[in-house]
């Protein structure tokens, strides 16, 4: 087989660690990948999606893995479809269950999703005037695609009435923010379940848990993610008998009354409160960081996992009876100003770890970082403190100037 993964973080680079060693699979291409993917298979630098269904029909490409939602919102399935290519994720109409914050509000309500009260927003005045009778902390979101940063929680109706402005006027998320969702505020813990659809059924993974603050304690500005452990310590089988019922079950019925059956992933983002599970939103692709402390502990051969699922088959995820931990090293200034292409120094003196790049590539015989979030240092152990000072030994290995991480991961 011949597969095509699209992206270019440490989600895609756990992926294809886990498909290297199929003997099935004869080579692995990359858009545009990074300095793990490049030594596991081949990068190309396409973006476009006709540039990637173009070279999908040029090299026989059997299989496309689609990482980052921004190509799924564009409508890549639709496009490679017509040409006979597989793709392993939804349609653009499905696809905006993530796309579209609107959309999938509506969704939750129409089909009794349990999820956090709230009304969508096209005008402005009108956005104003409703966060005047509103209580406080109140949840603004950019209702498209922000790169995870278009969600402002807001303690005061000055904070509120400034964040309608940046986004509605200001545009500083362009497009994405002319349509608002406000919402209630819900108190309580995060977690993350990614789970295998085959069309017709969804297959859970275990729930991971996923560090968004900036610094330790969860303090500083958001990011896309500066570490994951998994199983997610705090969710217990309590809380998934909730989330089974009042969640993933309305979700399954929700996508077969609107004729929605994709073969690809359905991520679900879960506040837990005292009251329960609430879905925070959907993602319609792999998480990142979560996927690389799942595929740390999945048992299964993903790329059966995947046919199957390709297949309408039924499929039963096995994983690890162990903890995962993973940390996140990032660019000095990230989330907001950054630097890059300052060398990466140390892999080779990892000993309990496996490093996993992400913003950085190969130059010349060096590897440089070139984004915020350049690489991934994960492990597992018996324990969350196993695991745990395992990535943390080798990350004092690895250096790259003004690299900083948190130290908390995994520390309960």
């Amino acid at each position: 087989m011949r597969i095509l993964i699209i992206g270019e973080g440490g989600r895609e680079s756990a992926l294809a660690a886990k498909l290297q060693n199929d003997s099935r699979i004869s080579k692995m291409f990359f858009a545009n990948g990074n300095a793990t993917t490049d030594v596991i298979g081949k990068n190309v630098h396409l973006s476009e999606i006709k540039e990637l269904r173009d070279f999908a029909i040029k090299e026989k490409i059997d299989l496309t893995i689609v990482g980052p939602e921004a190509p799924l919102v564009a409508g890549i399935k639709d496009e490679f479809k017509k040409h006979d290519l597989k793709v392993f994720g939804p349609t653009q109409k499905v696809a905006s269950l993530e796309g579209s914050k609107a959309f999938s509000k509506k969704f939750m309500q129409t089909y009794d999703i349990k999820t956090a009260k709230a009304v969508v927003f096209d005008s402005y005045n009108e956005a104003k005037e409703y966060v005047q009778t509103q209580q406080y902390p109140l949840v603004i979101k950019a209702s498209g695609l922000a790169g995870g940063k278009g969600v402002v929680i807001c303690d005061t109706l000055e904070e509120a009435e400034a964040t309608i402005h940046d986004f509605m006027i200001r545009r500083i998320y362009g497009d994405a923010g002319i349509r608002l969702v406000i919402e209630e505020y819900l108190q309580g813990f995060e977690a993350s379940i990614i789970a295998f659809s085959n069309g017709e059924k969804l297959f859970p993974c275990v729930a991971a848990k996923d560090y968004k603050k900036a610094g330790n304690g969860d303090t500083g500005p958001n990011t896309g993610g500066m570490g994951s452990v998994a199983p997610s310590p705090e969710f217990t089988q309590e809380h998934y008998a909730d989330f089974e019922k009042n969640i993933l079950e309305p979700t399954i019925t929700g996508l077969k009354a609107e004729g929605f059956g994709f073969k690809g992933i359905i991520f679900f983002g879960l506040m837990v409160t005292k009251n329960g599970a609430y879905l925070l939103e959907y993602n319609m692709r792999f998480g990142d960081p979560e996927t690389q402390v799942l595929m740390a502990l999945m048992e299964n051969n993903l790329l059966d996992v995947i046919q199957d699922c390709m297949e309408g088959k039924d499929i039963e995820l096995k994983f690890k009876d162990e903890k995962a931990v993973c940390l996140v090293m990032c660019s000095g200034g990230y989330p907001r100003n950054i630097e890059i292409g300052f060398e990466i120094t140390g892999e080779e003196k990892l000993k309990h770890s496996k490093l996993l790049y992400a913003g950085a590539v190969s130059k010349g015989d060096k590897v440089v970082s070139n984004g915020g979030r350049v690489l991934n240092i994960v492990a597992t152990g018996a324990t969350y403190e196993d695991a745990r000072k395992k990535v943390y030994e080798d990350a004092g290995h690895v250096h790259f100037d003004y690299g900083f991480y948190r130290e908390d991961i995994g520390k309960f």
